[in-house]
C-alpha cells in the first residue's frame, strides 16, 4: 500500500470520484422527477367543443361574483413538478363530480359535454400510465391545491356548483395546454 504524497493523492482521487458519482445520480433523480407527462391531445378540439357551450352554460350561472376556478392563483403557482398530480386530479375531479353533477336537457350541449368528458378520460388514462411509471408524484402542495377546488365547489349547491365549474372549463383547458404543451402544440400543428 503506498504511503505518503501517492496516498494522498489516491484518496483524494476516490473521494473525488465518490462525489462526482453522487452529483450525478442526484442530478439524473431530479431531472426524472421534473420530466413532465406529456398529453397527446387535441386541446383546440376540446376549447372548440366548450366555445360552443360556453354562453348557454354561463348564463345558467346564477352565482357571477363566485369562482371555483377562476380567481385561484393555486393554478397559477403550481410548481412543474406538482402538475401531473394536479392535473390528473383535476380531470378526476370534472370526470367523477361536475360532469356526473351536471343535468343537461339540451342535446347539443351534452354530446359537446360528453365530448369533453371522453378526452378528459383519455388524458386520465395517460396519466395514470405516468403515474404507474413514477413520473407522476403527488406531494402535499398539488393535494392542497386540488383540496381548494373541492372545498370551492362543496360551498354551492351541487347543481350550481357543476354549472360554475362547466362553465370555468375555459380556465382548466388553457391551464393544461400551458402545462403540458409538448404534444398537445404539435397536434395543432397536425390539424
Amino acid at each position: 500500500m503506498p504511503q505518503g504524497p501517492q496516498a494522498e493523492d489516491m484518496q483524494a482521487q476516490c473521494v473525488s470520484l465518490c462525489l462526482l458519482g453522487v452529483m450525478l445520480f442526484l442530478c439524473s433523480a431530479h431531472a426524472r422527477g421534473l420530466r413532465r407527462c406529456l398529453i397527446s391531445m387535441d386541446m383546440r378540439r376540446m376549447e372548440e367543443s366548450f366555445q360552443g357551450i360556453k354562453n348557454a352554460i354561463q348564463a345558467k350561472d346564477t352565482f357571477q361574483n363566485v369562482t371555483i376556478l377562476s380567481t385561484l392563483e393555486t393554478l397559477h403557482s403550481i410548481k412543474p413538478l406538482d402538475v401531473c398530480c394536479v392535473t390528473k386530479n383535476l380531470l378526476a375531479f370534472y370526470v367523477d363530480r361536475v360532469f356526473k353533477d351536471h343535468q343537461e336537457l339540451s342535446p347539443q350541449i351534452l354530446r359537446k359535454i360528453s365530448s369533453i368528458a371522453n378526452s378528459f378520460l383519455y388524458m386520465q388514462k395517460t396519466l395514470q400510465q405516468c403515474q404507474e411509471q413514477r413520473l407522476c408524484h403527488c406531494r402535499q402542495e398539488a393535494t392542497n391545491a386540488t383540496r381548494i377546488i373541492h372545498d370551492n365547489y362543496d360551498q354551492l349547491e351541487v347543481r350550481s356548483a357543476a354549472i360554475k365549474s362547466l362553465g370555468e372549463l375555459d380556465v382548466l383547458l388553457a391551464w393544461i395546454d400551458k402545462n403540458h404543451q409538448g404534444t398537445s402544440a404539435a397536434s395543432r400543428q397536425e390539424t
